[in-house]
Parts: C-alpha cells; sequence; structure tokens
C-alpha cells in the first residue's frame, strides 16, 4: 500500500512538470539566431562521437545535441547574451564553459581524463550524469585498469571490486556458467544473477538462467565498467534487484586494427581482436576473442581420484558492429553476435557446450522540442548441453561416477525498449520509459539408473535411460517507469523514480515418462498453473554538495526479482548434491537504504564512505533436504547491510594508490514455514570481509606496471552453516587444521608488466595468483580455485587518418 501511495504521489508531482515541457512557451518572435558549432575531442585528438551537447541559459530550457562519428556537433540558438555550453561523454571528465552567442562557431572541446567524481556515467540514471553528483554508489573501470589487469576474461577483472562476486568463488576459466550468478554486496548470492548485466545498454544475463557468460564479453574494445551497487529496479526491473553492471564497449572509428595474441601456461592461448572503419555517416567494426586452455584439476589434490580431470574452456566469440548517423539529430545502430563455448567441469565424461546467437539494434534521436528518444531490440536464441555426473565412492577414492542427467536447454528470448528524456526548464531532467520481454524455454532431460556405474577407474560403462522429462515453461514481463532529477538549490540534486513491472509464467509443463513403459509417471503434469504478480518500485534519493570537496548522499531503495525459468523448472547437480527446481516460488522483493559521503581533499584523490541496508522477503535459496538432496525454496526474510569504502590517489603524474574494503553481514531472519533451523545463519557464499589494494605506475616511455591484491574472508558454502573442509585436506594445503566450517579466507596476487615498442607495439606479461596460493571453493568433494596462470603476448595497433 505504501509503494501504491508513494508511485500515486510522484506520478502527481511530476504531471506538471512534463505539463510544463509540452506546453508552448510565450516568446516574440526572432529572426536574430546565432549557431554553436564545433568538435570534441580527447586528449589524444580522436573525435568523441555520442557526446551529449548542451546549450544552457539561466532559467530556460536546455539545447541538446550528440557529437557525430567525426566529433561535430551545431545547434541553432537565439542570440540573446551569454550561455554555458557543457559537455558530457561517458568515462570522460564533464566541460563546461561560458561562451558569447556572438563567437561560439569553430569550438574545439578538448575532453579531460577524469578523476573518480568527475567520470561522466550513464547507468546509474540512465542518462549522462557527472559521477560526483548522482545519489548512489557507482564504480567505474576505466579501459587503463582493464588493460593494466592480468585477467583474461572479464569477471576476473571485476574481482578487483570488493563488492563484486560470484557464487562460486573462481575464474569462469573453470567455473561452469550456471554457477556464476553476480551478487553485489551479497544480495541474495547463488547460481541466478540478483545484478542485471548490460552490454551496450543491452541486457546480457542468460535468459533462461540469469547467470552470465563471462566468455561472451569482448575484452579488447571494452572502453568501460560502470557498476552501480544498489537496488536499481526503479529504472530496470527485474534483475537488477542487487545492482546494475554495464560494460561499455568502443564504436567504429577510422581505419582502425587491434590485435592482441597471447600465450598462457597450462596450453593457454587466446586471441583477442577489434577492426573497424567509418565512412561519412556510416561506421563497421569486427570484434572477437579466440580461446583455449588445457585447464587445471579443481578437485583438492588429496582428495581427487581417477574419474577427476582437468576442467577447461574453449570458446570463440565474435561480433559485427554497424552505427548510421545521417543526421545531428540521430544515431542507430545494430550489432549481431555469434559464441560457442566447449568445456569440461573437471570429471571425465564431463560435457557442457553452449551455442549462442544474439542480435539487437536501437536509435537515438533529438526530436523536434529538443527532447532525446532512444529505442532498442534484442533477440536470442541459445541452445545448451550439459550432464551432470554422480560421484558414488566421492567420499574415497572416487573412481568410480555415474551418468546421473543429460540436458538440452533451448532457449528463446526477444525483448524492445524505449526511453524519452528532456531536460526542463534547466534544473529539471525529467525521463519515462517502457520495456517489454519473453522469454521462452525447455530443459530437456534424460535421466539415468542409479545403480549403473558409467566411468570404474577411467573406464567408460554404458549407462541405462530411465526417465525422460521435458520441463519449462514461457515467461513474460512488461514494465514502465518515470523518473525526475532535479535541483532545487545549487547544491542539491534531487532524485525521484518509479517503476511498475507485471510478469506472467505460463505455458509451463513437466512432462516426464518411464522408459521401461512409456507410460507418464507420477511427476507427469502436462500443465502447470499459470502465475502472475505486479510491483511497484520507487526511489527517492538526494545529493547535497556541502562543498566543492565534500558531498553527502542518501536514497531509499525498493526492488525485486522475479524467479527465472531454470528456478521453477530445471533441476541440476553439483558435487553430490541434487537440487530440484520449484513451481511455486513467489517473486524476491527488497526493501533498503544507503548514506554515503564523498570527499576530494585535493583534485588527485578521492575517498568515500557508504552504508547501506537491505531487508529481502521471500528470497529464493537453496534448501538442503538432505545429505544429497536440496530445493529452490522462498525463505522469510534475510538481511543485509554493511560498510564499503574506497580511495583513489593519482601522484607524481605517473602512479596510481587505490584500495576498497567492504564489510558485509548477510543473515537469514526468518526461514519461513519449515525452515526455522536457518534463522540466525549466514547466507551460504557471502564473506564478512573483503578486500582489495592496486598500485600501478604508468609511463610509456619506461614501463608500464601493475600490482594488484585479493582479500577474501571465510564464507559458509551451505545454507545450514555446516559444510567444512576436511582437516587433512586443509593441512596438505598448508592451512592451519583449527580453520573452523566454511570455507577459509585468502589472499592472491596479481601483476602486470607492459612496454611500448614504437607507437603500434605494446609487449607485455602477466600472472594471475602470482605465488600460486591454494584457496578453496565449495565442500563435497573440496574444489579449489585458479592457480597461478602466467601469459606473455604482444598488443598491435593501427588508426589511420
Amino acid at each position: 500500500m505504501m509503494l501504491n501511495i508513494f508511485s500515486v504521489c510522484f506520478l502527481l508531482a511530476a504531471a506538471p512538470a512534463a505539463a510544463d515541457a509540452g506546453a508552448p512557451q510565450a516568446s516574440q518572435p526572432s529572426t536574430n539566431r546565432a549557431t554553436v558549432a564545433g568538435v570534441v575531442r580527447d586528449s589524444t585528438g580522436g573525435a568523441v562521437s555520442g557526446a551529449v551537447v548542451l546549450v544552457r541559459r539561466t532559467a530556460r530550457a536546455e539545447l541538446q545535441t550528440l557529437t557525430g562519428p567525426d566529433g561535430q556537433f551545431r545547434l541553432e540558438i537565439e542570440a540573446q547574451g551569454d550561455v554555458v555550453l557543457i559537455v558530457r561523454a561517458g568515462g570522460f571528465a564533464e566541460h563546461q564553459q561560458r561562451l558569447s552567442t556572438a563567437a561560439a562557431r569553430d569550438l574545439v572541446v578538448v575532453l579531460a581524463p577524469a578523476t573518480l567524481l568527475e567520470t561522466v556515467v550513464v547507468t546509474a540514471t540512465r542518462t549522462e550524469q557527472r559521477l560526483g553528483d548522482v545519489p548512489a554508489s557507482v564504480q567505474v573501470l576505466t579501459k587503463e585498469e582493464i588493460q593494466a589487469s592480468p585477467a583474461v576474461i572479464a569477471d576476473d577483472v571485476l574481482r578487483q571490486i570488493p563488492t563484486f562476486s560470484l557464487f562460486r568463488r573462481t575464474s569462469a576459466i573453470a567455473a561452469q556458467p550456471t554457477t556464476q550468478g553476480v551478487s553485489l554486496r551479497g544480495i541474495g548470492p547463488s547460481g541466478q544473477s540478483r545484478t542485471l548485466v548490460l552490454l551496450d545498454g543491452i541486457p546480457f544475463n542468460d535468459p533462461f538462467g540469469g547467470w552470465v557468460y563471462w566468455t561472451r564479453v569482448p575484452l579488447l574494445s571494452v572502453d568501460r565498467i560502470e557498476v552501480t551497487e544498489g537496488t536499481t529496479s526503479s529504472l530496470y526491473g527485474n534483475y537488477a534487484m542487487g545492482g546494475v553492471i554495464n560494460i561499455v564497449t568502443s564504436g567504429p572509428t577510422r581505419r582502425t586494427l587491434e590485435i592482441k595474441p597471447q600465450y598462457g601456461n597450462r596450453a593457454t592461448p587466446k586471441v583477442d581482436f577489434f577492426a573497424s572503419d567509418r565512412w561519412n555517416k556510416v561506421g563497421a567494426a569486427v570484434e572477437g576473442s579466440f580461446f583455449n586452455t588445457d585447464g587445471f584439476p579443481i578437485v583438492a589434490e588429496r582428495e581427487r581420484g581417477s574419474i577427476d580431470n582437468n576442467a577447461n574452456v574453449d570458446y570463440r566469440n565474435i561480433s559485427a558492429k554497424f552505427d548510421y548517423t545521417p543526421s545531428d539529430r540521430v544515431n542507430a545502430f545494430a550489432r549481431a553476435s555469434y559464441f560457442t563455448e566447449d568445456r569440461v567441469n573437471g570429471k571425465i565424461g564431463e560435457v557442457n557446450d553452449t551455442r549462442w546467437t544474439t542480435v539487437n539494434g536501437g536509435i537515438r534521436a533529438r526530436m523536434p522540442d529538443n527532447s532525446d528518444l532512444q529505442a532498442r531490440v534484442f533477440v536470442d536464441v541459445e541452445r545448451s548441453h550439459f550432464n551432470f555426473l554422480a560421484v558414488t565412492n566421492a567420499a574415497t577414492t572416487r573412481n568410480i561416477v555415474r551418468l546421473a542427467t543429460d540436458q538440452h536447454v533451448p532457449t528463446n528470448g526477444v525483448g524492445v525498449g524505449a526511453q524519452w528524456s528532456k531536460a526542463v526548464r534547466g534544473s529539471n531532467l525529467f525521463s519515462a520509459g517502457v520495456d517489454w520481454r519473453r522469454v521462452d524455454g525447455d530443459s530437456q532431460e534424460d535421466a539415468f539408473v542409479a545403480a549403473v556405474p558409467t566411468v570404474v577407474s577411467g573406464v567408460t560403462q554404458a549407462a541405462t535411460l530411465s526417465v525422460k522429462r521435458v520441463s519449462g515453461g514461457t515467461q513474460q514481463s512488461l514494465g514502465a517507469f518515470v523518473q525526475d532529477i532535479f535541483t532545487p538549490a545549487p547544491k542539491l540534486v534531487v532524485t525521484l523514480s518509479a517503476r511498475v513491472d507485471r510478469w506472467r509464467n505460463y505455458d509451463g509443463h513437466n512432462l516426464e515418462t518411464t522408459v521401461a513403459t512409456g507410460l507418464p509417471t507420477a511427476n507427469n503434469r502436462d500443465s502447470i498453473p499459470e502465475r502472475s504478480d505486479t510491483v511497484v518500485s520507487p526511489r527517492l534519493a538526494a545529493l547535497y554538495h556541502v562543498s566543492d570537496r565534500v558531498a553527502a548522499w542518501g536514497a531509499a531503495n525498493s526492488g525485486f526479482r522475479a524467479p527465472t525459468l531454470t528456478e521453477l523448472y530445471r533441476q541440476f547437480s553439483v558435487g553430490a548434491v541434487t537440487t530440484r527446481p520449484n513451481d511455486q516460488l513467489g517473486p524476491e522483493r527488497l526493501v533498503g537504504g544507503e548514506l554515503g559521503i564523498s570527499v576530494a581533499p585535493a583534485r588527485n584523490v578521492t575517498a568515500r564512505v557508504t552504508w547501506f541496508d537491505n531487508r529481502i522477503s521471500n528470497p529464493v535459496s537453496n534448501v538442503t533436504l538432505t545429505a544429497t538432496l536440496a530445493q529452490k525454496r522462498n525463505l522469510g526474510t534475510t538481511r543485509v547491510w554493511g560498510v564499503q569504502t574506497d580511495v583513489e590517489y593519482h601522484f607524481a603524474s605517473a602512479w596510481r594508490v587505490s584500495g576498497a574494503y567492504l564489510y558485509d553481514e548477510a543473515k537469514v531472519t526468518d526461514g519461513g514455514v519449515a525452515n526455522a533451523a536457518l534463522v540466525g545463519k549466514y547466507l551460504a557464499q557471502v564473506p564478512k570481509h573483503r578486500g582489495s589494494v592496486q598500485v600501478a605506475y604508468s609511463n610509456p616511455k619506461y614501463v608500464n606496471v601493475a600490482l594488484g591484491v585479493q582479500l577474501v574472508g571465510a564464507q559458509f558454502n551451505d545454507d545450514l552453516n555446516v559444510n567444512f573442509i576436511p582437516v587433512a585436506t586443509l593441512t596438505a594445503a598448508g592451512y592451519d587444521d583449527s580453520t573452523p566450517a566454511g570455507l577459509p579466507g585468502y589472499a592472491v596476487v596479481d601483476l602486470t608488466a607492459s612496454r611500448d615498442i614504437g607507437p603500434n607495439l605494446q609487449v607485455f606479461v602477466g600472472a594471475q595468483n602470482l605465488f600460486d596460493k591454494i584457496y578453496f571453493v565449495q565442500t563435497n568433494p573440496s574444489t579449489i580455485g585458479t592457480p597461478r596462470l602466467v601469459n606473455v603476448g604482444v598488443r598491435i595497433r593501427f588508426a589511420g587518418k
């Protein structure tokens, strides 16, 4: 009820502003016009396309345009007095200058590299805004920071942000994608993400299960990664309950070719490439990655048996991008991508194959009333094949394994969205949007007889098919949002937003047949009842500039997440534990708040502290039923609260030092029906302490060096907080035998060094987990994370005129 009241009040309050935006302005006709025109470049002289250019007069609505592919812009205004020119482009510092309308032609605007708070971001408010004016906790990884990382896959780059974690704390090099659900600040960790991941504004999460294939990210062409850490459902709806990660890639530029071949230990070659060109109003680019590795064993050495082998992956990812800019008012884009991945998850006979085609496109246009309209459409066609093996003697010699389930998961998804925004009287930026999405998928499963081993001492034997099962359905969602960012006083920025979402699960089914008889089993259900729900997600936030060096902000948030098709219909196994789906799951809901302060005592120093407190009702969790069986269930409530800090310091022109820390307490406060034993337990896979430190020296004349340290505290592996690593396994890995239940904490060190050889060539060497630290990822069996990975390579780049 409170949410509905808030939504209605906000809509009523926003209506006058919207009416003013559309109302005719009383003015005297004038033929005295002036032109504001010029070009926007970066510090190297390269054109900056797609930058937002605004011309503002006091107490008047802003005029706005976008720079074209050549960085050019042009606006016609009334020739009356001075104006303020504002230029915003993602990843740069905001540029402002006062102009006389009599001298506003042939301008050259050079955008400077930004300190953290000066950086322009687009994700937190779905529009270009200076980070220091955003009342939210936002992290930005720049292109330079990404290149300074030794990581070869995107999730390992993101681990330098302590609030970022995946369900299993190991790299996507070895982890099955269904365990790669994203969590920010420990909001509901599981294989299904509570965080929306975008690639250039297009949803990137797996449409069937919500997890993320990090191997699909074209890392070489990534310009920056923006991470909004608080709930953002008021703008993005489903998946964004825990925040948003937006991966922004570079667009086509004139005659550009970049190739990055490298080779690492464990027979690990990788090639990244990016090529593009422009022909007047049209741009095109092709980008991709090819990667293969022999991998490494993931079961701890002391528990390893003859059925355990290396976890490895072989993937190919290629995309073609196009854009068309017929005028300074319109820009259109399109992308087509194909991804293929084949991996083994560490046991003989395992299969994990994926083929994924995605096509998307959109348009951004400046309307006659100077408002901004954006529209996007995307289509996903995914085909995945998994099998799950059960180890019969997992606690002893691990030499007998059987095929438990073989799954094929065809998924089709389609979505559209539109967003409109308009600056009103210089102090308000009003926006509204709508989006729709449909996902259809099935888990086509073959279940095999439990008593027949498939592999004994490394020798494959025949498996006996027992049951055939087809489980799946369709999920459809529709959402709409409104937002107003206004500045009631020069030092105060207030953000009001609200979104309503309605979704429907239908065509649910569990078709299950016994192979021997051809008859339906007792679990056969031709039709599962349809379910639907509606949620309103409001947000109120404000930021106050105490001075030009200190800002304080706060926000009251709400969010939600609907269960995915995999939680509703697909079962899976991890180690010795099988987890069943639950078609009766309801949506998760979150209510929370944040308070933060940012301090910049000098231009090159930034420090931030943020407190957050989130209460989640009906969270979906893997609930233990027996030692080998779990089920997806809604709990009563959980509370996730904590404090995060980060500091960044640039000095002596070449040095950058940064550090971040997260204290995160995530507990079950109400287990719900039949789960009282979970009250007071910590959420699985959420460490209480996480931190990182980076030190970088960059001098292209001599050398670029970056050192990173990641620290992860102890965490529990299961919902009951009782699973543990056996003492003998711990001591064999160098840990103290007094380590309590759960997964012990650890620290790893990363190092990179590079040297420019001429203008077009760079050589580099990188090492992840430099000291080869053994750290544990899960129990039963005890699995370990990524060992030391060392890679050497070159980066070759040519850019034409």
